[in-house]
């Protein structure tokens, strides 16, 4: 069991959390009621009033200094601050307010802004991901109040699920006062209900548009079909050599690395996930490694006629959009340019293809060492009652390296509440309760120790 030479009184800080706990679920329920959701399409005069309430969430929670602050095309981010003592360290706290787009409400079970509890967890858009985290520093705010030796900045983004597209020049422009010692991120998960997590890895992200042409105008099947190439048939074909027969990426010039191993059974991702009976895996080796160490390549939307709408006709475009998730220590740019000459070798029949860059985000790796890290590693044990995992995240907040960047002395802590049966992004998104309040415990505990 990981030791602290000076530890906080945890029965007491689990006492005191116990008490404001009805009241932090009771905030996190009317923030999930907000449907904050920052893609374009969505009202985001929502957006706006998920900041607002959040602003005033801080200031009921002690903070003297609290903001709504943006730059120019940006989303509304709240700042909220406390200075240190003298010699205490600071720690920023993140999450963000804003939330996914709900989806097709008749796969939600109860209404996607109705918070609902069923079954020990809180279904709801944004139960978990992320206005969860923004739940568990009010609660450690709270249970410390007065007694927080620390200083604490909390920072709340707006914008993270549609690629925080101003969060560079945002910390360029409020660089100093979100300046910390210690950066905790809640955004993140657990390996498993009663098990808790550091996430120390996590991939990058690529995505774009590849535009298919074969014609100038659309032509009938039946009198060409057989002699003139679609954009349809030529798409399919040229998506089909992005993997090979085993489901591994087949894009020369990408990173591939390994994951720690850490037991995940084949049984556990079908069970995880819902991958169908008779449905096999992609890739091979070990299920860390092909989630969180390798490239992986998705098509996520096809602009094309639907079954509904479709007519015997020879399409001459077709658009796809792919998202590319690149390993730790991938740059970028260069997996963009590895799958642009991907397609170029393999555009089937002479057809003109066309690839445009959408999001880019860097892969992180954080460090595992440190009095910082021996803390958190303490509380998350405390909470739980068993010893942490690090694990690594497929999934990408490409954020974290800019951060690391811009404070390069901070240590930089991933946390969060999610669990394998969470569903973020998903239709029936949902929160574990005892997890969310062992989060909230957990956070309170490395708060009290850093202030040590």
């Amino acid at each position: 069991m990981t030791q602290l030479p000076v530890a906080p009184d945890v029965e007491t800080l689990r006492s005191r959390l116990a008490a404001v706990m009805p009241g932090v679920r009771a905030d996190l329920e009317a923030l999930v009621r907000i449907p904050s959701v920052s893609a374009p399409a969505f009202d985001q005069q929502q957006v706006e009033a998920s900041a607002a309430a959040v602003a005033e969430l801080l200031r009921a929670a002690g903070l003297p200094e609290v903001e709504i602050l943006r730059v120019a095309g940006g989303a509304p981010a709240v700042v909220g601050r406390r200075p240190a003592p003298g010699g205490a360290p600071t720690v920023l706290l993140y999450a963000h307010h804003d939330v996914q787009p709900p989806g097709d409400p008749t796969l939600w079970d109860t209404p996607a802004f109705v918070p609902t509890e069923r079954g020990g967890r809180l279904y709801g858009r944004g139960s978990s991901d992320d206005k969860a985290g923004v739940a568990v520093h009010l609660a450690a705010l709270r249970t410390l109040a007065d007694d927080l030796g620390v200083g604490v900045t909390v920072f709340v983004e707006g914008e993270e699920e549609i690629g925080s597209p101003t969060f560079a020049p945002f910390l360029a422009a409020y660089r100093e006062r979100l300046a910390a010692d210690v950066i905790v991120v809640a955004d993140s998960g657990n390996w498993r209900i009663g098990v808790p997590a550091l996430t120390t890895s996590l991939r990058g992200l690529v995505d774009g548009v590849i535009t298919v042409r074969t014609l100038d105008h659309a032509v009938h099947s039946g009198m060409y079909g057989g002699a003139v190439p679609d954009a349809m048939t030529a798409t399919v074909r040229l998506l089909s050599a992005f993997w090979d027969a085993d489901g591994s990426l087949a894009v020369d010039g990408l990173l591939s690395g390994e994951a720690d191993d850490l037991g995940y059974a084949e049984s556990d991702l079908r069970a995880d996930t819902g991958v169908l009976d008779g449905v096999q895996l992609l890739g091979t080796g070990r299920l860390e490694s092909r989630m969180w160490a390798r490239p992986a390549l998705t098509i996520t939307g096809i602009d094309a006629p639907s079954v509904a709408t479709s007519s015997n006709t020879l399409l001459p475009a077709v658009s796809v959009k792919f998202s590319l998730r690149i390993a730790p220590g991938q740059d970028p740019a260069a997996a963009f340019a590895a799958v642009q000459a991907h397609i170029r070798a393999h555009a089937p029949w002479g057809a003109t293809v066309e690839v445009a860059l959408g999001e880019a985000g860097r892969p992180w790796a954080g460090r595992l060492d440190g009095p910082v890290y021996d803390m958190a590693r303490w509380a998350l044990e405390q909470a739980w009652g068993s010893r942490p995992v690090h694990m690594g995240v497929g999934g990408s907040i490409p954020f974290i390296a800019d951060i690391g960047d811009v404070y390069p002395d901070a240590t930089v802590l991933l946390t969060g509440v999610e669990d394998p049966d969470t569903r973020a992004h998903g239709t029936n998104e949902s929160l574990h309760l005892g997890e969310f309040e062992r989060a909230c415990l957990a956070e309170t505990l490395l708060l009290a120790a850093l202030a040590h």
